[in-house]
């Protein structure tokens, strides 16, 4: 098996209000949508976001519904802590919860913390020990 990540997806209530934040709040391209059901969004370099309606998933996956906000986080790495602080409020704007503000990290990095209609948490990051480039591509 080869290391790599093509899909992540999450199990939400409401395939509508995660469209509404994700497409018309963050402005985030549908790449492929079955209403009411689940909606693709590419992601990154060959990554697609699936958010999937919750009962759906956890009858395909066999699994039962959380009793709370799972414990995942998805992090957008940036290239500077400015950075960090606009995407934060975009997502404030886009009406993300904020999680835990932006502040200075004891290892050295710059992250904050919002949660999407469902609670899954977004983790907003700048570490100056990693490099990324115009395209969003992070090299460690």
């Amino acid at each position: 098996m080869q290391p790599r990540v093509d899909l992540i997806s999450l199990g939400v209530r409401s395939v509508a209000a995660s469209r509404s934040f994700y497409v018309d709040g963050l402005g985030w391209p549908v790449h492929r949508e079955v209403p009411g059901e689940v909606l693709f969004i590419q992601i990154n370099h060959g990554l697609l976001l699936s958010l999937w309606d919750a009962g759906q998933m956890q009858a395909e996956a066999g699994t039962d519904p959380p009793s709370g906000v799972p414990c995942i986080t998805l992090s957008h790495n940036l290239g500077n802590a400015a950075e960090v602080d606009r995407v934060m409020a975009d997502a404030a704007s886009a009406g993300a919860a904020i999680a835990a503000a932006p502040q200075t990290q004891p290892w050295g990095g710059y992250t904050g913390y919002f949660a999407d209609p469902d609670g899954y948490r977004w983790e907003v990051a700048f570490n100056p020990s990693w490099a990324v480039d115009g395209g969003g591509r992070v090299t460690l």
